[in-house]
């Protein structure tokens, strides 16, 4: 297990996220670093992150693990799969991962039963809901797995020489279409349930598909920080 330090921080986007995570460290004895819920998307994170920063919530020396779950664009990887970034890519450029952390993370949770596959990731201002969408992204950018925080979060912290590493689970392949839920994010970040609830109403199946891999991807999100910190 890498050694946690009282000043490091635990990064999750808010809602069902975050509650997994909280869910996985309930029981842990060993010292677990605060856990942060972060708002959903690239500008009411950065906001968040710099009123944070402001605040003295992330100090010198620091390290952030960002944590969550994300979407494959790629065959090789499916629902419930546990994936470690390497970087994550936006609009043609392109932010690492601090890679004595990453190989912390790696080293602690690869065991000979089950394999942490390293990932590049894309990192999208609007949700990817299309499968030929995901999989002509996959084949044009060379990336594995997409979310809506990771570059920003590096951009930020690279910056401020904050070491990042990040850890998800995905909860939806490339090989279906699921609802476009973008309507319902809110500008700050969270939810819209109406809005929500009508996106899944609109496309039945693939509302299911996202209801069923998302419960499959929060819970080995819940067993995987577990493990992490039992370890």
């Amino acid at each position: 297990m890498p050694n946690f330090l009282s000043h490091d921080i635990i990064l999750v986007p808010q809602g069902a996220e975050y509650q997994a995570v909280c869910r996985g460290l309930r029981h842990v004895t060993n010292y677990v670093p605060a856990v942060l819920a972060i708002p959903i998307g690239m500008k009411p994170l950065l906001q968040y992150l710099q009123q944070s920063i402001e605040n003295g919530q992330f100090l010198a020396g620091s390290r952030v693990l960002l944590v969550g779950l994300c979407g494959s664009l790629s065959d090789s990887y499916t629902v419930g799969d546990i994936v470690l970034y390497q970087d994550c890519v936006y609009q043609g450029k392109r932010q690492e991962c601090d890679r004595t952390f990453t190989t912390q993370l790696h080293s602690a949770l690869t065991t000979p039963h089950s394999q942490l596959n390293l990932v590049k990731a894309l990192t999208s201002d609007r949700l990817i809901w299309s499968a030929s969408q995901k999989r002509r992204l996959a084949e044009t950018l060379a990336v594995d797995v997409v979310d809506m925080e990771g570059f920003a979060a590096l951009e930020f912290f690279n910056a401020v020489g904050i070491a990042v590493a990040m850890l998800r689970v995905v909860s939806d392949d490339c090989q279906h279409d699921i609802p476009d839920l973008t309507p319902a994010i809110n500008s700050d970040g969270s939810l819209r349930p109406l809005p929500l609830a009508m996106g899944m109403l609109r496309q039945p199946l693939g509302a299911t598909r996202l209801i069923q891999g998302s419960l499959i991807g929060l819970k080995v999100l819940k067993q995987v920080t577990n493990q992490l910190f039992s370890a």
